[in-house]
Formats: structure tokens, C-alpha cells, sequence
């Protein structure tokens, strides 16, 4: 166990990447709050999502930007090593083959920053979830 100097969480990790206090209110706030080198990684994300979904609400929600109407759709998150999608399980058993090079879990896409974001695919997956119901 490891606890931040700033917060006083205790974390699993040292130096593990985590919010303290409140957290991000906005989506600027998030991407803000990270580190400079995975900023233009976010918002590449952002701008692919918001293209595709331009009236649905950008809120943050489970501390990642989250994209919702009525119900949420898919959110986003960055981590150390790679950019976290989460549009939910049914649609990474829609999109399985796909996703064949990235890792996986129920519900989870990693998307390493040592590879090109794949954004025509985000796109496709955020107007899935909308337009198919099956949300996050």
C-alpha cells in the first residue's frame, strides 16, 4: 500500500495515478489534470466521440468524461500506459473482431499510446451504443 502525500489515499501502487480530493468537474478539468505527453491522446478521443454524438451531454461521471443521453453511452479514461474505453460489454462482443489487437475485458478497451488511436473505430463503437441503446 501506498499513500499520496497530497490526499492521504491509500493506493495499491506507488505514484499510482489517481485523483485527489473531489476530482475533475469537466472534461477540460480531466484532460487538464493529466499529463502533458497523453493530453493530445484525450483529446483526439473527445473530438472523435463529440463528432459522432454532437448532442449528447459531456459530463463527467465514475471521474472519466462520459458521454450520455437519458442513460450513458461510453465514457473514457487515461491510465499510465494506454487510453481505457468503456462502452460496455455487448459492444465488445459486437466489435470483438476488431478489437482482435487490443486488449480486452468485459467491457473495456485498452488503446496503448504506443499505437495510433484507432478513431474511425471509436467513432463507429460511441454511434453503436447510441444508436443501439446498449449502453454503459
Amino acid at each position: 500500500m501506498w499513500t499520496c502525500p497530497k490526499c492521504g489515499r491509500k493506493l495499491l501502487k506507488e505514484n499510482q495515478n489517481h485523483f485527489c480530493g473531489q476530482g475533475p468537474v469537466t472534461v477540460d478539468e480531466y484532460i487538464q489534470e493529466q499529463p502533458e505527453e497523453i493530453r493530445p491522446f484525450l483529446y483526439q478521443v473527445r473530438s472523435a466521440i463529440k463528432e459522432v454524438l454532437p448532442d449528447a451531454d459531456e459530463i463527467i461521471s465514475w471521474r472519466m468524461p462520459t458521454y450520455k443521453k437519458k442513460r450513458n453511452i461510453i465514457h473514457f479514461a487515461a491510465f499510465k500506459n494506454h487510453i481505457g474505453i468503456y462502452p460496455g460489454d455487448e459492444a465488445i462482443l459486437h466489435f470483438k473482431e476488431r478489437l482482435s489487437e487490443y486488449k480486452t475485458s468485459k467491457g473495456a478497451i485498452r488503446l496503448p499510446y504506443t499505437k495510433p488511436l484507432p478513431l474511425d473505430l471509436i467513432k463507429e463503437i460511441a454511434l453503436w451504443c447510441h444508436e443501439t441503446g446498449r449502453r454503459h
